[in-house]
């Protein structure tokens, strides 16, 4: 992939220069990924600890907040929030008035975890659901510890012109809220991820059978949303050979191409890739740099860059470069990887779940002795 084949933009010479996003102009290519936290009330209503975590973080080009579930039935996790109610709106209207105050912009990304729940965590403990009634291999964290996951109940029609129903509330949601934009989720083996592949998507109906068949919720949602906020402050989050939460494709070159070039009809403000590639030597693969070359807006990667291998990046087309874990441990981070600053190193411990201790405790940099002359 070379410069020259970028379809829009000219590439910049590093993570430093400014870059058109959607409708936003931003000062960097540092983009905060999302990240699960789970330090949101049992409610789904955002905490005072993370109106002060994403408000440290506000030097980002621009925050995608953390998974944020359109629905009840969308919970896959303890303690983490939604976006669906009058008391959640108010604690995001906090965040995003902290980090607006501070001068950064953020994208609320919804979703809905589908199959990666359980009884224990749903509305009436009912069953998780999905497009089809599989079950993943692994455990989900629930109030009664960890549990092994369930075989989640097949959605009909009907149910599925509610769920995109939902994530239209939560985009009419999330502009009331403050929000600059949405990130729609259909990456990480959740509800959107599950009807894309086909390890996952076994239905005969219209949603089921051909790539262009199994793209088509993803297609729903991202233009309802695009609908509510704009096409131009509209994303959507793909991650095309992660394994995770059980996630396999028996043709992912053709599943995402097709996802992809059909997004583009929507002209939204970008995509936003995991280019792990968890795929088995002798399983099916491909280069997910094609996906670039396919898309006609700004592209987003995301995969344990650091600031050397985020600068060949964009060097080589891509338009900005998330970065997950180094976030967590690094409020401050532009300003550390602009001066090749040391880095505070992430406790995975705390990671999920908890108190203030690994989560908003992380200290910044004191700019004056890190840049001073010896």
């Amino acid at each position: 992939m070379t410069a020259t084949n970028h379809p829009i933009l000219s590439a910049p010479a590093n993570l430093f220069e400014r870059g058109k996003l959607g409708r936003y102009e931003l000062p960097t290519r540092v983009i905060m990924a999302p990240m699960t936290r789970m330090r949101a009330h049992r409610n789904g209503v955002p905490s005072e600890m993370m109106v002060t975590y994403y408000s440290q973080r506000s030097t980002a080009a621009l925050i995608v907040s953390e998974a944020t579930t359109v629905s009840a039935q969308g919970i896959g996790y303890l303690n983490a929030p939604g976006l669906y109610n009058a008391e959640q709106l108010e604690g995001w209207m906090r965040i995003t008035s902290a980090v607006h105050q501070r001068g950064g912009r953020i994208f609320l990304q919804l979703f809905h975890a589908g199959r990666i729940s359980h009884s224990s965590l749903q509305p009436g403990r009912s069953l998780p659901v999905a497009p089809s009634a599989i079950r993943p291999k692994g455990h989900v964290f629930t109030p009664e510890g960890n549990v092994p996951c369930e075989t989640p109940r097949a959605l009909n029609r009907a149910e599925i012109h509610r769920i995109v129903g939902e994530f239209r509330n939560a985009a009419v949601l999330a502009i009331a809220a403050g929000f600059d934009g949405v990130e729609v989720h259909a990456a990480n083996g959740y509800l959107l991820d599950q009807f894309l592949r086909n390890g996952t998507n076994h239905r005969e109906d219209e949603y089921g059978g051909s790539a262009e068949n199994r793209a088509r919720l993803v297609l729903e949602i991202a233009r309802v949303v695009a609908s509510v906020v704009g096409s131009d402050c509209t994303g959507v989050r793909l991650s095309p050979l992660h394994a995770f939460n059980d996630m396999s494709d028996s043709a992912p070159e053709v599943t995402f191409a097709t996802v992809v070039a059909a997004l583009n009809d929507l002209r939204l403000a970008y995509l936003h890739v995991v280019e792990r590639d968890d795929a088995p030597a002798a399983g099916p693969r491909f280069e997910i740099g094609m996906l670039r070359q396919i898309w006609k807006s700004a592209y987003i990667a995301n995969e344990n860059y650091d600031r050397t291998r985020a600068d060949v990046a964009i060097a080589r087309g891509v338009d900005f470069v998330s970065f997950g874990k180094l976030f967590i441990a690094n409020p401050d981070l532009p300003f550390r990887l602009e001066n090749n600053a040391p880095l505070n190193p992430p406790d995975r411990d705390s990671f999920y779940g908890g108190d203030e201790r690994g989560y908003i405790d992380y200290p910044p940099l004191d700019r004056r002795s890190s840049l001073s002359c010896e």
